[in-house]
C-alpha cells in the first residue's frame, strides 16, 4: 500500500492505495480516502495517523511536536568521525594488537587499551589534560571507552612509563627501559616490511614545561625553548626515519644540555633496534667535539648543521674559500622546486711539527658543505634593512638609550666615546651570512644529496610544532615520573597517527588542511533517538573531504539510520 493525491475540481485529496495483480497486469484500487490535503495539514489530523501506525511498525519511527499528550522523545548527539577515522588507522598500525599484547596477563579491571587510545585521540582532536579527556568522552562515541574514570586515565598513564622487569635506569640515560619503549620497538618491527633499513633518521629536542614539581628526577630548570624559565621541564628527543615516520622518543631531565643528548640516543638505537649502521641528520645544536669523535668511532655517519657564525674554523677556512657555488634544484610540494647554491669545502689539519716527517705525521680532515639560499637571503637582506631604516629614525628621534634593550636594534649599535652610533661594520659582516647555512658530514654523499637531507629535517621540526601547537603536550599536570613518560608518550603515538594518515593521504592524492580535517570530523555525528520503546541511530551527512579520506584509511562509514535494540551509547558519569 501507499499514499497519493488526486485533484478533483481544483481541490487535493489524499488517498490509501493498493496495488494488486490482475490477468497478469498490476492494477491499483483505492481502500481510503482520507479527505482534502490542505485541512489534514492544518488540524494534524495526517501526523497523528501516521504516529498512530508507526506504533506498530519494527524499523520506523515518527517524531512530532510536543502537544497535549505527546512526549519529547528522548534525543541524543556523539560525534563518531574521531573515533572511526584514527580507530581505522589504530588498528592498521598495530597500535591495538601491541598494547593488548603487552597487557596480557594483567589484570586493572578496566581497559587500559581503551584509555590510552581516547587519551591518544583527545591529544589530536582537543588536546589538554586527561582531567579535560574525561569530559570531552562525554559527547564521542569511542567504542569500549563508556564509563572511563580520570583514575583510570593516570593509571594507564603511569603502566606506560613504568620499568620493565629486571630493567634498571644506565648511567647517563637517566630512565630505565620502560613499556612504552617496548611498544615503539614493537611499532618499528611491525612496520618493518614497508621500512626495511632504518639508515637515515632525524632527530632533534625540545623542551616541555610543567605546572608543579615535575616528577621526582624529570622536572629540573634548564634552558627554556618555550620561554618559561622559572618553570620545571623536561626535554624530549623525537626520532623520525627517513620517510618522516616517528621511531622514538627520549626524555630527559629539563637540564639536559642538548650536546649530550645526540650520542645517547645513538646508543640506544643501536640497543634497542639492533642496527649496525645509521646516519644520524641533526641540527646544529646537537654539535661537540666529543660528540662527534664517539659517533665517529663506532663508524656512524653524521649530517649535522654547523654554528657558522662562532666556529672560527668556518669563518676563517670554510666561508673564505674561493670554489664556485653550483646551482641544484630541490623538487618540494610547491609547483616551483627550490633553487640552492651549494659548494663542498674538506679543511685538512697538518700537526707536523719543525723537522718531523710530514708522512710520520697524525693528520684529519673535515668535510662541510656550504648551502646559499638566493631567496632567503634576498629576505634576510630586506629584513636587514628595514631594521636599519628604523633604527636610523629612532636614533634621531629618541636618542641612543630607548634602543639598548631592543635586541634586533642593539645588534647593530657600537659605543664609541660614549655615544652609541651604528656599527656598520657589523652591517658588512652581516651580509656574508644572508641566506647560508653550513653542514658538516662524513659521508660520501654529494652536496647536492647531503643538503637535501638536511632540509628534511624540518619533519622533525614540524613533528614537534605539530606535537606543542596541535597536540598541546605542553603544559604538563602529571607529578610522577611514569605517568609524565605516558604522557609524552600518548602524543607520540597521535603523531604515529598522524603520520600515517597523512601517508596515505599523499598516496590517494587528497589535500586538506589539518584543522579542517579535525572540524569536518568533529562534524560527523551519529544522533540516537528514542521514543515508544525504539530506538534508532541516525548519522549526518559528510562535509569537505572526509569520506574520500575515511576511504583511504579504510574506515567504513555506518549506513545513515539505522536500529538497534538497545543504546549503544551508555551516558559517561561527569567527572569533576
Amino acid at each position: 500500500m501507499f499514499c497519493r493525491t488526486k485533484v478533483a475540481n481544483g481541490q487535493t485529496y489524499l488517498q490509501i492505495v493498493e496495488s494488486y495483480r490482475s490477468e497478469g497486469r498490476t492494477r491499483q484500487r483505492v481502500v481510503a480516502s482520507l479527505g482534502r490535503l490542505d485541512r489534514l495539514a492544518a488540524s494534524g489530523g495526517l501526523d497523528r495517523l501516521i504516529q498512530s501506525a508507526c506504533r506498530f511498525s519494527q524499523t520506523l519511527l515518527a517524531l512530532s511536536e510536543a502537544n497535549g499528550r505527546n512526549r519529547d522523545p528522548a534525543v541524543r548527539w556523539r560525534s563518531i568521525g574521531p573515533a572511526l577515522l584514527f580507530g581505522a588507522l589504530w588498528d592498521a598500525t598495530g597500535c591495538a594488537k601491541i598494547l593488548r599484547s603487552a597487557l596480557k596477563g594483567r589484570r586493572f579491571g578496566f581497559d587500559v587499551e581503551r584509555a590510552v587510545f581516547a587519551s591518544t585521540l583527545h591529544r589530536i582532536m582537543v588536546s589538554g589534560s586527561d582531567r579535560q579527556a574525561c569530559r570531552w568522552l562525554r559527547d564521542q562515541a569511542i567504542p569500549g571507552a563508556e564509563g572511563l574514570e580520570l583514575h583510570q586515565f593516570y593509571r594507564a598513564m603511569a603502566w606506560l612509563g613504568t620499568p620493565l622487569e629486571g630493567e634498571q635506569a644506565p648511567e647517563g640515560k637517566f630512565s630505565p627501559r620502560c613499556t612504552k619503549d617496548w611498544i615503539e620497538e614493537e611499532l618499528f618491527f611491525e612496520r618493518r616490511d614497508l621500512y626495511t633499513n632504518l639508515d637515515m633518521v632525524f632527530f632533534d629536542t625540545t623542551s616541555l614545561y610543567f605546572h608543579g614539581d615535575g616528577g621526582t628526577d624529570l622536572g629540573r630548570h634548564g634552558k627554556s625553548k618555550d620561554f618559561r624559565p622559572q618553570c620545571k621541564q623536561l626535554v624530549v628527543g623525537m626520532v623520525l626515519d627517513g620517510d618522516g615516520a616517528p621511531v622514538a622518543s627520549e626524555i630527559w631531565p629539563g637540564n639536559t644540555a642538548d650536546v649530550t643528548t645526540l650520542d645517547r640516543v645513538a646508543t640506544r638505537l643501536k640497543e634497542r633496534f639492533g642496527l649496525r649502521s645509521i646516519c644520524v641528520v641533526a641540527d646544529r645544536g646537537m654539535i661537540s667535539r666529543e660528540t662527534l669523535a664517539r659517533i665517529e668511532a663506532r663508524g656512524w655517519h653524521f649530517i649535522l648543521g654547523a654554528r657558522h657564525r662562532n666556529s672560527t674554523e668556518i669563518t676563517e677556512k670554510v666561508l673564505p674559500d674561493a670554489a664556485p657555488f653550483e646551482t641544484v634544484e630541490m623538487p618540494r610540494a610547491e609547483k616551483r622546486p627550490l633553487q640552492l647554491e651549494v659548494k663542498e669545502v674538506v679543511v685538512t689539519d697538518d700537526e707536523t711539527e719543525d723537522g718531523e716527517d710530514a708522512d710520520d705525521a697524525e693528520t684529519g680532515s673535515r668535510r662541510y658543505v656550504v648551502c646559499r639560499n638566493p631567496a632567503q637571503a634576498r629576505k634576510d637582506a630586506a629584513t636587514r634593512e628595514a631594521i636599519l631604516k628604523k633604527l636610523h629614525t629612532r636614533l634621531e628621534k629618541d636618542g641612543p638609550k630607548s634602543l639598548v634593550g631592543n635586541r634586533g636594534f642593539k645588534r647593530y649599535l657600537r659605543a664609541k666615546g660614549g655615544v652609541f652610533e651604528v656599527d656598520y661594520d657589523k652591517i658588512q659582516s652581516e651580509e656574508r651570512y644572508d641566506g647560508l647555512w653550513v653542514l658538516q658530514t662524513n659521508t660520501d654523499f654529494n652536496p647536492r644529496e647531503i643538503a637535501a637531507r638536511y632540509k628534511a629535517l624540518w619533519m622533525v621540526e614540524q613533528c614537534f610544532r605539530t606535537s606543542k601547537s596541535l597536540l598541546e603536550t605542553r603544559p604538563i599536570f602529571h607529578q610522577c615520573d611514569e605517568t609524565i613518560r605516558g604522557h609524552v608518550f600518548c602524543s607520540f603515538l597521535a603523531l604515529v597517527l598522524q603520520s600515517e594518515l597523512r601517508r596515505r593521504m599523499d598516496a590517494a592524492g587528497i589535500e586538506a588542511e589539518w584543522a579542517d580535517i579535525l572540524r569536518d570530523l568533529n562534524a560527523l555525528t551519529e544522533t540516537e533517538i528514542e521514543q515508544d520503546g525504539k530506538r534508532f541511530l541516525v548519522r549526518s551527512a559528510t562535509q569537505g573531504s572526509v569520506a574520500a579520506i575515511l576511504r583511504c584509511a579504510g574506515a567504513r562509514l555506518p549506513k545513515t539510520i539505522r536500529q538497534v535494540e538497545t543504546a549503544e551509547y551508555e551516558e559517561t558519569p561527569p567527572t569533576d
